[in-house]
C-alpha cells in the first residue's frame, strides 16, 4: 500500500470527527443555512488561510537534510496559495459586510489553537507534520466546498461573487489532491510518515473544533418566513 493510501486509511476515524460537526451536517443534509453562520465561517477561514504562506515558508526553512528535496514543491505551494485570504475578504464584501473589520479582527480561540499548533509543528517538531494540515484542509475542500457553496447560495440568494473562496478552492484542490498524493508517495522515511499521519489526526480534531465553534444556523425555511 502506498503511503498516501495508508494516510487516508489511518485517518478515517479522525476525519469522521470533522465531517460529523453539527453545522456541516446541517448545511449538507438539511439545508440549514444563515448569513451570520456563513460570515462566521468566512471570518475564521480568513484568520487561518492568511497563515498558509508563512507556514509554508516556515516549513521550508525547517527542513532537515534528508527533506531538502521538498524545497521546490514547497515553493510551488507558496506560489499557488499566495493571496487566497484576499478571496475570502472579497466574498465577505460581496455579502454586504465590512471586510476590513474582519481583516483587523481576531480569530476565535479554536482557530488560534489550530494555527498555533501548525507553527509549533514546523518549529519544534518534524516540519513534515505540516503536510498533515495540508491533507486535512485540501481534502476537506474537495469533499465539501463545492457542495456547501451550492447548499448555501440559493436559500440566501447571495451572488456568485460571494463564493469565490469555496468554489475556487474546491476546484483547485481537486488538482492539488492528485499532486499531493504523488508527493506523499515519495516520502519514505517511517518517522516522516508517522509525523504526517499523527498531525493529520490532530488537525481533523482542531479543524472540526473551528466548525463546532461557529453559530448554528436556523433552517432556511424558518428564516424565509421571518
Amino acid at each position: 500500500m502506498s503511503f498516501y493510501a495508508r494516510l487516508v486509511a489511518q485517518t478515517v476515524s479522525a476525519r469522521g470527527t470533522l465531517i460529523g460537526a453539527p453545522i456541516i451536517e446541517g448545511v449538507l443534509l438539511r439545508a440549514e443555512v444563515s448569513l451570520p453562520s456563513y460570515l462566521a465561517f468566512l471570518t475564521e477561514a480568513y484568520h487561518h488561510v492568511k497563515h498558509t504562506v508563512p507556514l509554508l515558508r516556515a516549513t521550508k526553512a525547517a527542513l532537515r537534510p534528508h527533506q531538502k528535496w521538498l524545497q521546490d514543491p514547497l515553493d510551488e505551494y507558496i506560489e499557488e496559495e499566495w493571496g487566497h485570504e484576499e478571496w475570502i475578504l472579497n466574498d465577505i464584501r460581496a455579502c454586504g459586510q465590512d471586510h476590513e473589520t474582519v481583516r483587523s479582527g481576531q480569530p476565535s480561540q479554536a482557530t488560534a489553537a489550530m494555527v498555533a499548533h501548525a507553527y509549533d509543528i514546523t518549529t519544534r517538531g518534524n516540519p513534515l507534520g505540516f503536510f498533515g494540515m495540508v491533507y486535512v484542509l485540501e481534502g476537506t475542500s474537495v469533499a465539501l466546498a463545492l457542495e456547501a457553496a451550492d447548499a448555501i447560495q440559493k436559500p440566501l440568494a447571495l451572488p456568485d461573487q460571494a463564493f469565490s473562496y469555496l468554489r475556487s478552492h474546491g476546484q483547485l484542490d481537486q488538482e492539488h489532491t492528485a499532486h499531493f498524493a504523488m508527493l506523499m508517495d515519495r516520502i519514505d522515511e517511517p518517522q516522516d510518515q508517522q509525523a504526517i499521519v499523527q498531525a493529520a489526526r490532530e488537525f481533523f480534531q482542531l479543524y472540526g473544533d473551528i466548525f463546532r465553534s461557529l453559530p448554528m444556523p436556523a433552517p432556511a425555511r424558518v428564516e424565509a418566513g421571518a
